[in-house]
This record gives C-alpha cells, structure tokens and sequence, in this order.
C-alpha cells in the first residue's frame, strides 16, 4: 500500500526526521535531489529556522519541494518570480486557514525564540502534546493537492 505525502510525512517525522526534512523527503522521488543531498539542504529549517521557533519547518519544506518543482532561476524573468511568490502565499495562506498560523511558536503556543540549539527528546510525552506530526502530514498533504492540481501546467 503506498500511502499519501501526508502519512509519508508523518512517519518520516516519527522516525526522527525534523519537520522540514519530512515534508521534503516524502517528495524526494518528485524533486530528483538524492536523498542525502536533499535531507542536508532542508535540515536547517527544523524548529522553525534551528529551533529559533519562527517559520514552521513544515511550511518550509512545503516551500522547499515548491521551489524545486516551479521555482524560476532568471533573475530579470519579473513575471516567473512574481507567479512563483504567488504561489507560495497561496500555500501558506492554505496551511494558515487550517492551523491558524505559519509560525512554529504559535502552533507550539510558546512565548517568544527558543534560543537552546538542543532538540527535544522524541519520547511519547513529546509525541503527545506536539503537533507537529499534524503539521507536516497538513504541508505535505496541501503540496501534494498543488502539484495534482497543476499537472501538465507549463511551468
């Protein structure tokens, strides 16, 4: 049984995985990075930018696998870069409408940076009273419906 971006996300997340690196990873194939490659450019994102609490990783894995499939790289093509910031807000304001923020903090209802580089332990209690295994199976899962939704769009 092959499961949906969203349960991939999920049990990557569960295996250890940060949430940038989860959503990513369940695009690996899609986006042709090999895998080691791909996990090490997405790994700073985790913890909403290294555990500083700010962007939530997923949402920057969402934008990540956004950017390798539709991104542009003509600095003076005005018109692609604009298409391309158009869709990332498209896809944060998705993933806002259904947790109510894009802010790791917020979703975590933390006060303020979390300025501890060291990550917390995965234990049950953590798996418990985080939300972040939701977060990444939402990210992917929006990425996954983008990318359905514009198959075969010129990009």
């Amino acid at each position: 049984m092959v499961l949906d971006k969203g349960e991939q996300a999920k049990a990557f997340f569960k295996e250890g995985y940060n949430c940038s690196q989860a959503v990513a990873l369940a695009f690996c194939d899609e986006i042709g990075i090999e895998r080691r490659k791909l996990l090490r450019m997405v790994s700073s994102f985790g913890g909403g930018m290294g555990r500083l609490r700010e962007v939530c990783g997923a949402v920057s894995g969402m934008f990540f696998v956004a950017g390798a499939l539709y991104g542009y790289d003509d600095p003076k093509d005005t018109q692609a870069k604009k298409e391309h910031y158009a869709r990332i807000q498209e896809l944060a304001a998705q993933f806002q409408a259904e947790t109510g923020s894009i802010v790791c903090r917020e979703l975590l209802g933390l006060e303020g940076r979390d300025h501890s580089p060291v990550p917390s332990e995965r234990t049950a209690e953590y798996y418990k009273k985080r939300p972040c295994q939701e977060m990444v199976a939402i990210a992917a899962r929006l990425m996954e419906t983008y990318i359905a939704d514009h198959a075969g769009v010129e990009m």
